[in-house]
C-alpha cells in the first residue's frame, strides 16, 4: 500500500466482520467471540482495504479495549497510535471510566500510549468475567490499565 495514501478510521459496519476476524486470525488473535453484534464498538481502518481494526467491550463504567491490529503491510506509520486514541475518546463519549487490555506482544506499544501494567487479579470482576478475559487470553498475558 502507498504509504502516502490517507487512512479512513470509522466504526465498524456488518459488512466488515469476514475482513476483521481474517485480519485477526492472520495475526493470531482470538476471533472466537468477534460477532456482528460485538462490532457495534469496534473502530476500522481503510484505505481502500480494511488494514487495521481495534475493538472496545464494555462493563459499566469500564471496559476491555480489544483486537488491536494493524495488517503487516501497513505497521510503523502510527495507524496503531491513530485507532488507539479515537477509540478512547470514543469509550469516554460513552461513559467509560478506565480501559483495561491484555497482551503477550504488545506491552511496550501499549506503555507508550499511556497504559500501565496491574495484576490481572485487579481488574474488575465485570471484565475478568467477560470470554476474551476468562478463556480467550492466555494466563501468560500482561494485564494493563488506562483511567480515562
Amino acid at each position: 500500500m502507498n504509504k502516502d495514501m490517507k487512512m479512513n478510521i470509522r466504526e465498524a459496519q456488518p459488512g466488515d466482520l469476514n475482513s476483521i476476524r481474517r485480519l485477526l486470525e492472520e495475526n493470531q488473535l482470538p476471533i472466537e467471540d468477534v460477532t456482528d453484534a460485538l462490532l457495534d464498538d469496534f473502530l476500522v481502518a481503510v484505505g481502500p482495504d480494511l488494514v487495521g481494526v481495534v475493538g472496545l467491550e464494555r462493563f459499566e463504567s469500564h471496559a476491555l479495549l480489544r483486537s488491536l491490529v494493524v495488517a503487516r503491510d501497513d505497521r510503523s506509520r502510527g495507524l496503531g497510535q491513530e485507532l488507539i486514541k479515537k477509540m478512547e475518546r470514543t469509550a469516554r463519549a460513552k461513559g467509560v471510566a478506565s480501559l483495561w487490555l491484555l497482551t503477550t506482544t504488545a506491552k511496550v506499544f501499549f506503555q507508550n500510549a499511556g497504559y500501565t501494567t496491574v495484576p490481572r487479579d485487579e481488574t474488575p470482576a465485570v471484565v475478568q468475567g467477560s470470554r476474551e478475559f476468562a478463556e480467550l487470553c492466555p494466563a501468560s498475558a500482561v494485564c494493563m490499565c488506562k483511567h480515562l
